[in-house]
């Protein structure tokens, strides 16, 4: 009811302007507590227990400012990032648009972020609190050795996250997608795992791999091996796409990553693609154009065991997760699942 009083408002400024106050708006609630627990929506993904399977993508929380206000909105867990090594500023503004005809949003931000020693700032002074709470991890647009800024995150980010999101899908950064090419892709999560063992902390964080929507079939199948054979915890599928489908807002030709709505079929399809090429041996994060309980619940039976929302929180606003926590019991008794994790994979 409040989104819906204060969107004119919002969407009166730009969209960066917007975004940086429900960041703002998400601090002045109460940041201690997590998602209740519903057992009948509870799924353990890469020995982790997620008390729902609807969570918060990377880049919506970028320097880790707000995990537990999210959690308290009744998100099942949150990922924070992409952090880098060192803070960068991204790209030139402006470099985030809304498209409200299509429902999506376009950006180009460029890993803008305030590097990785203030986010472990905030991480530490959380620790002890509950909730599943990834960390997004990527690498400086000027660095000479990515794959080192890669392990450089994981060693100090270890101690403080769930689990360890590898980003190397955005479009954003020039030249960091070649990363998913197998013989890079290989070398980056032998370097990843490297350095998560010689992190100091009491657990081993799973490593989740996120991957790119505009892939061939022979890259999908490439990185499904990887997969397997590297025992990631999970794939994030997907990114944003370079790819433009027929648009009607006036903002369709900027430059940059597309998402939300249009993005549903794409990403949907790949998170097919996935699960055909791993067999179902990897559980999936479905990301990419969520913005109902239905589209969640194709996605969870696409083979999707958990989901991500972000694009579609711009126009249904922050509790648009809650909301789709409701939906999916509903869908579950409809369609007579007795558990969450039941329904993963049966389309």
């Amino acid at each position: 009811m409040l989104f819906r009083l204060i969107k004119p408002a919002v969407f009166a400024l730009d969209s960066e302007t917007g975004h940086r106050l429900a960041i703002t708006g998400l601090k002045a609630l109460p940041q201690r507590g997590s998602s209740p627990i519903r057992e009948k929506l509870c799924i353990d993904v890469a020995g982790l227990r997620f008390p729902n399977p609807v969570g918060v993508a990377a880049g919506f929380d970028k320097d880790a400012e707000v995990p537990d206000a999210l959690l308290r909105l009744g998100f099942g867990f949150t990922e924070v990032g992409s952090i880098t090594p060192r803070p960068q500023e991204g790209n030139p503004k402006p470099r985030l648009f809304r498209l409200a005809e299509d429902r999506a949003v376009i950006n180009r931000m460029g890993f803008n972020n305030a590097g990785g020693q203030a986010a472990l700032a905030r991480l530490k002074a959380r620790s002890g609190r509950h909730g599943i709470v990834g960390v997004n991890i990527g690498a400086n647009k000027d660095s000479d050795d990515r794959i080192a800024d890669y392990a450089e995150m994981a060693r100090l980010m270890a101690p403080y996250a769930s689990y360890l999101a590898v980003n190397v899908s955005s479009p954003n950064t020039p030249g960091l997608r070649a990363l998913q090419d197998e013989g890079a892709l290989s070398a980056l999560i032998d370097a990843v795992i490297e350095a998560r063992a010689v992190a100091v902390c009491d657990h081993t964080p799973p490593i989740f791999l996120k991957v790119a929507p505009d892939l061939e079939q022979a890259d999908i199948d490439a990185i499904a091996r990887i997969a397997i054979e590297k025992e990631l915890g999970a794939l994030i599928v997907s990114n944003t796409t370079i790819s433009r489908p027929d648009l009607r807002s006036r903002h369709a030709g900027e430059i940059g990553g597309l998402s939300g709505e249009p993005l549903r079929p794409l990403a949907l399809q790949r998170a097919r693609d996935f699960r055909k090429a791993t067999g179902g041996a990897i559980p999936l994060i479905g990301v990419g154009g969520i913005g109902s309980a239905d589209d969640a619940w194709e996605r969870i039976r696409a083979g999707a065991s958990l989901i991500q929302l972000y694009s579609a929180m711009v126009y249904h606003g922050p509790g648009l997760g809650a909301r789709i926590v409701k939906g999916l019991e509903r869908l579950m008794k409809r369609d007579g699942f007795a558990t969450i994790a039941e329904a993963v994979g049966t389309e």
